[in-house]
């Protein structure tokens, strides 16, 4: 909250009006009901924190990554804009990564870690080679992995890997570390704050704008409804690693070990252009989060002008991402 305050004051230093209307829109989103949480879906496989739930459906198993960062059910958002459930009734088998989440015990295990000690070893209890999906550092963290073991098929959405191409961003990024570094270590832990202040500083104005409109909106708007389930999203999660966050900020965000072909997962560098399976690179040309000249391109590559998040819930998300991500995944060729 006292992040989001000092966003506030600074971008309607000039306009009463657009501060209250913000509050108001913030007041509403506090006080707004929430729907009951659905069941999780069943555990297949664990390793440590990490398990895979399983989305039921008949078909190719297709395993879906998310990003360390925020909770990984954006992809089943809620009912009537789920990925993975509406897959599950297009010939495919959707398993999802829940990472969990971490303690300080876990200070030291960075992104590579990650795939070695919980990717990997939940993939290798599978049956048959799955296709792998990641999504935004999840693409990252697949491209690794199916490196590192046999896997149908590859499809990376709106997922960075030449992270030199952040540009100018770069500079603010360093600096949000740079304070938030210390007490990150000590922590052992970077806590969800940190992050956030980073995703609002991309774009100040859209922040203000979007909890100005909600606050025109009536309760039982159906519009409403879905900006405080994504919003609750947005701003949920559990915090990374310190490692995490140290691997991102300065071997990742600065160093772009990743695109200079110097990361290292399971003791050999990841080279994206090697790799010898079918794979799908969904693209956005509008992205914020992963702006396009960050983003990994490899094999066939689809580009769309859609938010990060848009993407994978926006109104034209089943046209734009979910129906051409069916249909490939349904045309690859059986394995045995």
């Amino acid at each position: 909250m006292p992040l989001f305050l000092a966003l506030l004051r600074s971008e309607t230093a000039t306009s009463p009006e657009r501060r209250a209307a913000a509050l108001a829109g913030l007041t509403a989103y506090q006080r707004a009901l929430r729907p009951l949480p659905r069941p999780e879906k069943p555990v297949i496989a664990s390793a440590g924190r990490a398990v895979l739930r399983d989305y039921g459906g008949r078909g190719r198993p297709v395993v879906f990554v998310p990003s360390l960062i925020n909770p990984p059910l954006v992809l089943d958002l809620a009912r009537g804009n789920s990925l993975l459930r509406w897959l599950s009734r297009q010939g495919v088998r959707p398993l999802l990564v829940d990472w969990g989440t971490p303690s300080p015990a876990e200070r030291d295990l960075d992104v590579t870690g990650h795939v070695e000690q919980l990717l990997l070893p939940l993939l290798r209890q599978l049956p048959q080679p799955p296709v792998l999906a990641g999504y935004c550092l999840g693409g990252t963290m697949a491209i690794a992995a199916a490196q590192r073991l046999e896997a149908a098929g590859l499809v990376t959405i709106a997922a960075p890997w030449h992270f030199a191409g952040y540009g100018a961003g770069l500079e603010s990024m360093a600096a949000l570390w740079a304070q938030a570094h210390p007490a990150c270590e000590r922590l052992g832990l970077v806590p969800m704050e940190v992050l956030q202040a980073g995703f609002w500083q991309l774009d100040p104005r859209r922040t203000i704008l979007k909890y100005e409109r909600f606050g025109r909106l009536q309760p039982g708007d159906p519009e409403a409804r879905a900006f405080v389930v994504l919003e609750d999203w947005a701003n949920g999660g559990a915090p990374l690693t310190f490692g995490t966050g140290r691997q991102l900020f300065d071997d990742f965000l600065s160093a772009d070990l990743p695109g200079r072909g110097r990361w290292q997962v399971a003791g050999a560098p990841v080279h994206p252009e090697a790799l010898n399976l079918p794979v799908l690179s969904l693209i956005s040309t509008t992205d914020r989060i992963v702006p396009a000249a960050s983003a990994a391109r490899i094999g066939t590559v689809r580009e769309m002008a859609m938010g990060h998040v848009g993407m994978i819930v926006g109104g034209r998300a089943r046209r734009a991402v979910w129906e051409p991500l069916a249909d490939w995944l349904t045309a690859l060729p059986r394995t045995r």
